[in-house]
């Protein structure tokens, strides 16, 4: 089976190709807005590395979200294109669990918890606390949290918990007063995190509808004044 991946839900586009559980192409770049141009450049490139055609993908996996508003409009965007041309299924995996899985994936001798967390700007973040036994289990949903001393007590005070991803920098010096508080400034969110995710769901048979599914915003859109040069009210 070949699965193609996107992650777009943030300021790193990725995506990947897992055949038959195994990744055989991969490709992301951190560079600013280059999620628009570069992703189907991505997915082509994989294509020919890998010598698949499109008609070769049997599914397609998609980061749901929360997260940046236009990467997530086009990481599902063009996953619905290719998932209603070729009519194989859509599954949609919370950014925050993919990124979770990714650490567990890489990390395979920790046995805490990872609290993954996306930059929601100012103090605030989404996240999700993930932990692993045999599977990865939710320990609590995703949720904006505005991240102040002591917010995160209730799961420090248990053991170990790993903030991972951009918006965890940003509160080292509030949270990681607490004794438990671990922090991976190394780690990137990349597409190859939904591997076993989407693949445990296709064989339970969990997809997500093609023609009416929609990202995971959590927030409500807010438009801003464009602030372009030589543009009028």
């Amino acid at each position: 089976m070949n699965i193609l991946l996107i992650e777009t839900a943030t300021s790193i586009c990725s995506s990947a190709i897992v055949t038959d559980g195994n990744i055989v192409a991969c490709r992301a770049t951190d560079k600013p807005n280059a999620h628009s141009t570069m992703l189907s450049v991505f997915i082509e490139e994989m294509l020919g590395e890998t010598s698949l055609t499109p008609r070769d993908l049997h599914a397609v996996g998609v980061s749901a979200g929360p997260g940046s508003y236009t990467g997530l409009r086009i990481g599902v965007s063009t996953a619905k294109g290719f998932c209603y041309a070729l009519g194989i299924p859509l599954v949609a995996v919370p950014t925050p669990l993919s990124m979770a899985a990714l650490y567990y994936r890489q990390h395979p001798a920790y046995h805490g918890m990872v609290c993954p967390m996306i930059d929601a700007r100012r103090m605030e973040c989404y996240t999700m606390m993930v932990e692993k036994e045999n599977d990865l289990v939710v320990a609590r949903d995703t949720q904006a949290d505005i991240i102040e001393k002591g917010c995160f007590d209730e799961w420090l005070d248990r053991g170990e918990v790993m903030f991972i991803g951009d918006g965890a920098d940003k509160t080292r010096d509030i949270l990681g007063i607490h004794p438990n508080a671990r922090y991976d400034t190394s780690f990137r969110i990349a597409a190859e995190g939904m591997t076993d995710i989407v693949q445990q769901r296709l064989q339970h048979g969990i997809t997500d509808d093609v023609a009416y599914y929609e990202p995971f915003y959590l927030k409500n859109f807010v438009a801003k004044k464009s602030v372009v040069h030589g543009l009028r009210d």
